[in-house]
């Protein structure tokens, strides 16, 4: 540990921390707050100097990685820069200084905003209606689940089941079973598509939706696409899109236009709005015309020129989210697209297409490749053909960090042994991904040569590598009652 924590660097003879007024008079706050709610003693904040505090920070952060400082190749995370325009246009007075209660009449500027995004988003993917309310991907595949459901239980039909692929997001079946539905997995081929036999013979009155990601989440096309959307509509089912392989197609084909009913859009991914480190994320949903009267409220409208939010929605599966959502995140998209444009939008995939087949093709004969290419956005890689040496694809990762690279995904998806999933994205030069390429033939020469260097690798950090089979050991016993709990946070020693 290479920086104390500021309550251990706390000096007693330095002056409390001075803090802003709490706005409320010492006679009304017996009003305000039950008495049992009050501090008999002020908190024990850290005692330092101003410049010590920013200093303590700054190092910390210095120890983080950030797009801003390194790559990061995060597979299926689409870990793209975030344009400092996109953060000007966030902070303009006129946005910043809204209140979601606001009347309509006063707020007609930001309903213009997001009247726009949907129909931008609309374009995009090929739907009839957007909402922007869910708050990240996840949430996007819950809300557009309640609608395939509201939709088939208006339809007199109780489905029970969602098919989801063996290679698909984790957030995948988890959106599903807790939306009620059973989930039952289709296999993928030997190709890494979804295999078309498995997935009819799995299909059925019982099934409420497919979900798929197209390109899939081993950076495959899916190119039988159109033969699945009519196998699961033939039976009565809709056809989900999970929106985080996005990037790999804006403005040059449509799910929409392959079959899909419903599709959520990461804006933290494809529109370069900041990951929501489960904050402020957002993940719009758009769909197709038979779904929209399901939905959720308030939903834009635009009458005469007027722009008002809608709340009568009678089988509408109501609100999602607080307010109308991120709206900081919408005026960032917004201002990507605008920026962008049309053209724009689809140079920047066939450039994160380019830069995944360009790395794919300088990883080759380095790593395995278990699936023919080419590839879409984003690729697996495979480090079993290291396990000769002892070496895994964690070891793989940890001589990335050592290197100053963040580690792509990992042992994700579960299809591909010791998988490795790197997606570079259209925003970094070819400099950098050759440095990336160069640092992956250099781990492997370490593997082959001194695989226990490896091993040990990260040493220059502030962290090296956590024993994680002790952790795990120690949090199952804690589970079962035969530890104390574990030390998660530190504890100031009182006096």
């Amino acid at each position: 540990m290479t920086e104390p924590l500021s309550f251990e660097k706390s000096r007693p003879n330095v002056h409390a921390p001075r803090l802003p007024d709490a706005g409320v008079a010492a006679a009304e706050v017996g009003d305000v707050l039950p008495p049992e709610l009050l501090r008999s003693q002020a908190p024990a904040l850290p005692r330092l100097s101003e410049p010590e505090v920013m200093r303590h920070y700054s190092r910390l952060a210095s120890m983080n990685y950030s797009i801003s400082e390194q790559f990061y190749p995060l597979g299926s995370c689409t870990m793209k820069y975030n344009p400092v325009a996109n953060e000007a246009a966030a902070s303009l007075p006129g946005f910043t200084t809204l209140h979601p209660y606001q009347d309509e009449e006063t707020v007609q500027g930001a309903l213009e905003l997001m009247w726009r995004l949907e129909q931008a988003l609309c374009a995009v993917v090929g739907v009839d209606r957007v909402t922007l309310q869910p708050a990240a991907g996840a949430h996007g595949e819950w809300t557009a689940l309640r609608m395939i459901q509201a939709f088939h239980r208006s339809r007199g039909e109780a489905r029970t089941e969602v098919l989801v692929p063996d290679s698909a997001h984790g957030t995948n079946p988890a959106s599903a079973a807790l939306s009620g539905f059973q989930v039952v997995e289709v296999a993928s081929g030997p190709d890494g598509r979804i295999s078309l036999a498995d997935l009819e013979a799995k299909l059925s009155s019982r099934v409420a939706a497919l979900m798929l990601t197209n390109p899939n989440t081993l950076g495959l096309f899916e190119r039988e696409i159109l033969d699945i959307a009519e196998l699961v509509h033939n039976t009565g089912a809709k056809l989900y899109y999970d929106g985080a392989n996005l990037n790999a197609l804006m403005g040059v084909c449509r799910p929409g236009d392959m079959g899909f009913d419903a599709v959520h859009m990461n804006l933290h991914k494809t529109f370069t709005t900041p990951h929501g480190g489960g904050g402020p994320g957002a993940g719009p949903v758009g769909v197709k015309a038979d779904l929209v009267p399901f939905l959720p409220t308030p939903t834009v409208e635009r009458t005469n020129g007027h722009l008002k939010l809608d709340f009568k929605r009678p089988q509408s599966i109501g609100r999602v989210r607080s307010f109308y959502g991120n709206f900081g995140m919408l005026v960032r998209a917004y201002t990507y697209i605008v920026a962008m444009g049309g053209d724009g939008l689809t140079q920047a995939s066939m450039d994160a297409v380019l830069s995944a087949n360009y790395l794919r093709k300088r990883v080759e004969g380095l790593l395995d490749l278990p699936h023919e290419g080419p590839c879409m956005h984003e690729f697996v890689a495979s480090a079993r053909n290291l396990a000769p040496n002892g070496i895994k694809a964690l070891d793989v990762a940890k001589g990335l960090l050592e290197r100053d690279f963040y580690a792509p995904t990992i042992y994700f998806p579960l299809v591909v042994p010791e998988a490795i999933m790197v997606e570079p994205t259209e925003t970094e030069s070819k400099p950098t991904l050759d440095a990336f390429a160069d640092a992956i033939a250099e781990i492997v020469i370490e593997a082959k040569e001194d695989p226990e260097k490896l091993h040990h690798e990260p040493h220059s950090l502030p962290v090296g590598r956590l024993d994680e089979v002790a952790t795990a050991r120690r949090i199952n016993a804690y589970l079962q009652g035969q530890s104390e709990d574990p030390i998660l946070r530190w504890k100031p020693v009182r006096d």
